[in-house]
């Protein structure tokens, strides 16, 4: 992403491009025989570029996805009235940001794990008007990904363009890396909005 003489107009043209390309694709369908969780993929504008937030999962023994670094959401539970209620209150749950505070945008379809979980993937816009809270026991860290970062790897291991199976499937950022169905997911928006 080339960067502009004006951050803000950049981010306007991303943010639009990115409505614009969840809006009107189709994306990956249910295979409907996994446990069905969902995911938001949060986009935000800090020192004139647009960055994600994601989170590494506490180093707990017996835990499947200890020291992953994630997208904030979870499994959907009976009282969740829909898939994209279930990521609001993982979203509220995991990092303390509230509905009112993300702008939804769509879905970016859904996407299976190796532990048989399928994830349906939420887009949206957060104003960042709330600080990030999280419960230490459950998240190490929260990890915060620059899509200018994300690009330059996603071009430069030649990444772009081509489905990369799951052991070639990296992307490092600061001291951890992003890999198995998280790092799937960072694939398909960078291809469907890049």
């Amino acid at each position: 992403m080339k960067k502009s003489t004006n951050p803000k107009q950049s981010d306007v043209a991303d943010i639009t491009r990115l409505k614009q390309c969840i809006k009107k694709n189709s994306h990956p369908t249910s295979l409907g025989s996994f446990k069905p969780a969902c995911v938001f993929l949060l986009l935000y504008e800090k020192n004139g570029a647009l960055h994600i937030p994601a989170i590494l999962k506490a180093d707990n023994i017996g835990y499947p996805w200890a020291n992953q670094v994630a997208l904030p959401g979870g499994l959907i539970e009976k009282s969740d009235n829909s898939p994209v209620d279930t990521a609001y209150r993982e979203l509220e749950e995991e990092l303390g940001i509230t509905r009112p505070h993300v702008e939804h945008i769509g879905s970016m379809g859904h996407f299976q794990t190796l532990k048989n979980t399928e994830i349906e993937v939420f887009t949206g816009i957060w104003d960042e008007q709330e600080t990030i809270c999280f419960d230490p026991s459950e998240i190490a860290k929260i990890v915060d990904v620059p899509i200018d970062k994300l690009l330059d790897t996603h071009f430069s291991r030649g990444l772009a363009g081509r489905a990369p199976g799951w052991e070639e499937l990296m992307y490092p950022i600061d001291d951890v890396v992003i890999w198995g169905a998280t790092a799937k997911i960072l694939h398909y928006f960078l291809e469907l909005v890049y």
